[in-house]
């Protein structure tokens, strides 16, 4: 099994894969460097999938590394989350996956239109989702918690909740009335309902919260919008 680790650096964090006559795959462009005797290989998707790839963050290529040694990936400001798959389906929010163990099995769903409307995700939400057994390496904001909810709900506002077993069900809603909402200045709620688990980062790495607010540059957006 595939040995995954994330390393601190002057503040920095990058995930290491050391695979010993194994396989993993890793998003498109993620490499850093490569140790010892791996060969990478990239297939072109097919063409739905390329053509999902173009109205959504999801890049449907993600390279293959088959062999003995070790794969370092780019470091980041932000971090990153190791998640065990053990038979249940994963659903990652766009740009989450960072990388899995090659039994993990890599599949592609479309979120509900409604709510993705109303959530503010625009027309076409896609998601990629992890099945089958091994390890998957995620990209997070910050510190993650792994939620239980037990036929409840968990609200949240903004990104907070960076995937879900795929019994949990999405939907959005506001907080109160519309008009006890406008007078607080609340937003409309991101709502998980059901028996599942969810994958929270309630809060950013500060040195990555504070390069975004002094730059303005952001690839996401704010987690907390």
């Amino acid at each position: 099994m595939a040995e995954f680790s994330v390393r601190e650096v002057e503040g920095m964090r990058q995930v290491r894969i050391d695979i010993r006559d194994e396989t993993v795959r890793a998003a498109a462009g993620a490499l850093s460097n490569m140790r010892g005797s791996i060969r990478m290989t990239a297939a072109l998707p097919r063409p739905g999938e390329f053509l999902k790839s173009l109205i959504t963050k999801e890049a449907r290529v993600r390279p293959r590394y088959t062999g003995t040694g070790s794969v370092l990936l780019q470091p980041s400001l932000g971090g990153f989350f190791v998640l065990e798959v053990s038979g249940t389906r994963w659903i990652l929010e766009p740009g989450v996956y960072l990388a899995s163990e090659g039994d993990v099995t890599l599949g592609v769903r479309r979120e509900r239109f409604w709510p993705t409307v109303w959530a503010g995700d625009g027309l076409v939400k896609f998601q990629t989702t992890v099945s089958g057994r091994g390890r998957v390496a995620i990209n997070a904001p910050g510190p993650v918690e792994v939620v239980p909810i037990e036929d409840s709900e968990l609200r949240v506002q903004g990104r907070l909740v960076l995937g879900r077993t795929e019994h949990l069900r999405f939907s959005s809603r506001r907080a109160t009335t519309w008009l006890q909402s406008f007078i607080a200045g609340q937003k409309r709620l991101r709502v998980f309902s059901g028996t599942g688990l969810a994958l929270v980062c309630w809060t950013p790495y500060w040195n990555q919260h504070m390069y975004r607010r002094v730059t303005g540059e952001d690839i996401e957006g704010s987690i907390f919008e």
